[in-house]
């Protein structure tokens, strides 16, 4: 592959997390896990993508979306790099928006501690680190996807999976399409969106 071919990015959606088993009072619930229904459907998933020792995974900084990843790529030498370049985004973006605590990163040295075969995405600006892209503005957002895009483009892979949340990978949808979407457009539970770019 040569710098200036297209990449497919597939966006996956984590499994079900605990965040979701009583709204809306649990996404007050900090740093949630995935059920064992989660676990079982990430399994499912493997089916769909079975992954090689070639292939990439970007994973946002949550305890679910690691799980998650960590469980599709299991005896898999893949690379899987931790990014808040793919961090949870409310979608739609609203003005005064806080972000809820079953949506805060993880610190990228706990990262390491409890997932050491996975990188840290050090080629971030530092406050994606602190805040993520939950709630930035738009032209904020569209200014680090074309940034993040661009990271991808250099690594000339053919293919590469981004394990993420449904507002976040609604959110890239939405840019890279053009389109105007809404939350019915959400992926469901490990859903999943294929676009070359």
């Amino acid at each position: 592959m040569k710098i200036g071919d297209l990449v497919e990015l597939i966006f996956i959606r984590h499994g079900q997390g605990e965040h979701t088993m009583d709204l809306p009072s649990s996404l007050q619930v900090k740093d949630p896990s995935l059920t064992a229904k989660g676990v079982k459907q990430v399994k499912l998933l493997r089916n769909e993508f079975p992954l090689t020792n070639n292939d990439v995974i970007f994973i946002s900084p949550t305890r679910r979306t690691l799980q998650t990843a960590f469980i599709l790529s299991e005896n898999i030498d893949c690379l899987k790099i931790v990014s808040p370049f793919v961090s949870p985004r409310v979608f739609p973006i609203f003005l005064n928006k806080k972000t809820l605590p079953c949506d805060e990163i993880m610190d990228f040295e706990r990262i390491k501690r409890e997932y050491p075969a996975f990188e840290v995405d050090l080629n971030v600006p530092n406050e994606l680190w602190n805040s993520g892209i939950n709630i930035i503005p738009e032209n904020n957002f569209i200014k680090l996807a074309e940034e993040f895009i661009a990271n991808c483009k250099l690594l000339q892979k053919e293919k590469i999976f981004i394990v993420s949340h449904d507002g976040t990978i609604t959110s890239y949808r939405q840019w890279l399409s053009g389109q105007t979407l809404s939350r019915k457009d959400f992926p469901y539970e490990t859903g999943w969106f294929r676009v070359s770019c």
